[in-house]
């Protein structure tokens, strides 16, 4: 088990005038969270960033910078690949309700930004989490250009050539092989 680092920031340790994390989120970081969730989309990772903690009355401001490089795979090839990836957040923490409503609630565009909080600590770790999380590509592709895999002879066409021969056959399959990915 990869220790924890603990992002648990006590509230009333924020003073009038901010405060500021720098973070680096090494492997071991990610190792740790690999345990917590074996599906992750992405295997090794190194991000660094600042947050800014700013306290307004009971609501608190994080406002942060992430960058750094996330190994993914190809979703056209399913090659790995090293993508680098930065993102600026937002996100305003309000006193929130003990108990969260189980029925499914629509949310308006103003509360994309919000999130809540309950006790005296602000949990920074779930908030990287969610935010790197928000940074991966929903198709994530090692370039623009790339042809992905024949779809019959499963052929990697970055890498080699299709040995199915599919501009020869009459297969609907064969159409498709000629389309690009």
């Amino acid at each position: 088990m990869v220790p924890k680092r603990s992002f648990q920031i006590a509230i009333n340790s924020i003073p009038e005038t901010g405060r500021d994390i720098s973070l680096d989120l090494g492997l071991e970081w990610f190792a740790r969270w690999r345990e917590e969730d074996p599906d992750l989309g992405f295997s090794g990772a190194q991000v660094m960033g600042k947050v800014h903690l700013g306290k307004y009355g009971r609501d608190i401001l994080v406002r942060g910078h992430l960058d750094g490089k996330l190994d993914l795979n190809c979703s056209r090839c399913l090659e790995s690949f090293v993508a680098t990836l930065q993102s600026d957040f937002d996100l305003l923490l309000v006193p929130g309700p003990e108990k969260v409503s189980e029925e499914g609630e629509e949310l308006a565009a103003p509360d994309l930004d919000l999130d809540f909080y309950s006790g005296e600590v602000v949990d920074l770790e779930g908030i990287l989490k969610e935010q790197i999380i928000l940074m991966l590509p929903l198709k994530p592709l090692c370039a623009e250009t790339c042809r992905g895999l024949c779809p019959l002879c499963g052929a990697n066409l970055e890498r080699e050539g299709c040995r199915c021969k599919a501009e020869k056959s009459d297969s609907p399959l064969a159409a498709l092989a000629k389309l690009k990915v």
